[in-house]
């Protein structure tokens, strides 16, 4: 009986070991050490390795195991199965952070709630919001509306004339995506009614096909005044497109996330703008508060809270500019 009990322990240490979910050697008294899963959009993004920083900092202050798990590629079909294995390997008491890509994620969301796994959802968010902790996300249609005043301001915008300009994003149904683009939108159409918005393509978190769309646009539409990208990946695959044509400067070009290359690219001219968040602040947030509702059923004062976006332009302080940067180790 005793070979028995043994070699069952042994099988199962392996199986929570396969799903990437540290075990501990651990009298079997003591009391479980907390796992927290991350389960975010696209592990090469900036915006997420920011994230990953604080998330980081935060479960080392807490004393928790962080598990940290994604997809090269922004998709619901590639998140899905990851989230999957994730919570497969969490149990009764764990926490998990989810940056869902789609609505497709509401099922695995509820799934891992009802498994008594304490559940937030980060930047994006699934559309019931009932058995999510907490929902923490950036101020994107302030965002959506931040990026118009700055084309519009770059362009000169007047009354009675019409300019012609794009949008690049990376999903049609991230939670993020079409705030920013409605808070756009919302902008244009109360103070800038000249803007028509020509076309808007997709990238799925990749900077090599935004590089491919905008390039289009720029043989597409040769009256081109702007360009709105709304995440940190369509401003970087933008900005080479306008930089491998000459035409710094000659397209307002606004951005979303402060990634450090992009930054640098304000001064010189390339970027008009670039909305900043704050993802360490979100990750650092959404862990302590799991934490706090696994170790004592603590529930937030918000259930929702918004963090405000800054703006940074070629006028931001050189301190500013290094404050707001993403920091991605």
């Amino acid at each position: 009986m005793k070979r028995t009990t043994k070699a069952l322990a042994v099988v199962s240490a392996a199986a929570l070991a396969l799903t990437g979910v540290a075990t501990l050697a651990t009298p079997a008294n003591a009391a479980k050490k907390i796992n927290i899963a991350f389960v975010m959009g696209a592990v090469n993004d900036p915006f997420f390795n920011a994230m990953k920083v604080g998330a980081t900092a935060e479960a080392k202050a807490e004393g928790v195991n962080l598990l940290w798990k994604g997809d090269a590629q922004y998709s619901a079909a590639t998140q899905i199965p990851v989230a999957q294995t994730v919570i497969a390997g969490l149990s009764k008491g764990d926490g998990l952070v989810l940056i869902p890509t789609d609505p497709a994620l509401q099922a695995l969301n509820d799934q891992a709630a009802a498994k008594g796994i304490a559940v937030a959802n980060v930047d994006t968010q699934v559309p019931n919001l009932s058995k999510v902790v907490i929902q923490i996300t950036g101020d994107n249609a302030d965002g959506g509306a931040k990026a118009a005043a700055a084309i519009a301001k770059a362009i000169g915008y007047k009354a009675g004339s019409t300019y012609e300009v794009v949008v690049g994003l990376t999903s049609a149904t991230a939670t993020t995506n079409v705030a920013r683009l409605e808070g756009f939108k919302a902008a244009v159409a109360k103070s800038y009614p000249g803007i028509q918005i020509k076309d808007v393509a997709y990238s799925a978190s990749n900077s090599q096909t935004a590089d491919a769309n905008v390039a289009g646009w720029l043989s597409k539409y040769p009256n081109l005044k702007g360009i709105f990208a709304i995440d940190g990946t369509n401003a970087s695959g933008a900005a080479a497109a306008l930089q491998a044509k000459g035409l710094t400067g000659k397209i307002a070009l606004v951005g979303y996330d402060a990634y450090p290359a992009n930054v640098a690219l304000i001064k010189s001219g390339v970027f008009t703008a670039l909305i900043a968040q704050d993802p360490a602040a979100e990750a650092r947030l959404a862990i302590k508060t799991l934490v706090a509702n696994i170790k004592k059923g603590t529930k937030p004062a918000k259930k929702s809270v918004v963090i405000p976006n800054v703006a940074l332009t070629s006028a931001t302080s050189a301190a500013d500019l290094a404050k707001y940067t993403y920091k991605t180790n």
